[in-house]
C-alpha cells in the first residue's frame, strides 16, 4: 500500500480521503489503525483516544455495535498537511433499527502521511429501511460508479 504524504494537492487529498473511506468500509480495525501515527490523538463525538491500541479497541467495539456499516466520505478542503472531510454512514443495531450518521472530520498528518490528529463531530438520525442510501455489499469499498455524498450547493 502506498502512503500518500503531504504536502497535499487536490488530487492527493482526494485520493487520501478515498483511501480512508475504503479502509473504514473494510471494518478491519488493524488495517484502519495503520493509517494513524503511534501516538495519534482522536476526538470522536465525546470520546478522546490516544494511540493505535485505543483506536483498534474503539473500532472493534464500534463495528460490533454498528452492523452492516457503510461509509462515504467527501473532501471539503485541504492545506499542506491538513484535510477537512464531510461524511455519512449507515448502520443498524442488533434490533434492526437503521441509522444514518452525518459528520465532519478534521485531519492533521505528519511528514510520513500518518494521521496525527482526528477531530470528528457526528450526529445520528434514525431512518427507515426504505430511506437507506448506501446499498453496496458490506464489508467492502463503495463501488466506483457510486457518487457518494450528494453535493449540496
Amino acid at each position: 500500500m502506498t502512503i500518500i504524504r503531504p504536502p497535499f494537492t487536490l488530487e492527493t487529498a482526494t485520493a487520501k480521503v478515498r483511501a480512508a473511506e475504503d479502509a473504514w468500509n473494510s471494518r478491519d480495525p488493524q488495517r484502519v489503525s495503520m493509517a494513524y501515527s503511534e501516538d495519534s490523538e482522536w476526538r470522536n463525538r465525546d470520546r478522546f483516544l490516544r494511540g493505535r491500541d485505543q483506536i483498534r479497541e474503539f473500532l472493534t467495539t464500534k463495528w460490533d455495535r454498528e452492523l452492516d456499516y457503510r461509509l462515504t466520505k467527501s473532501l471539503w478542503s485541504f492545506t499542506e498537511n491538513r484535510i477537512a472531510v464531510r461524511f455519512q454512514y449507515e448502520y443498524h443495531n442488533v434490533h434492526g433499527q437503521w441509522f444514518r450518521a452525518y459528520g465532519n472530520e478534521l485531519w492533521e498528518f505528519d511528514d510520513e502521511g500518518l494521521m496525527l490528529r482526528r477531530e470528528a463531530s457526528i450526529n445520528d438520525l434514525t431512518i427507515q429501511v426504505a430511506e437507506r442510501k448506501f446499498h453496496w455489499p458490506a464489508p467492502g469499498p463503495r463501488p466506483a460508479d457510486d457518487s457518494g455524498i450528494p453535493t449540496v450547493r
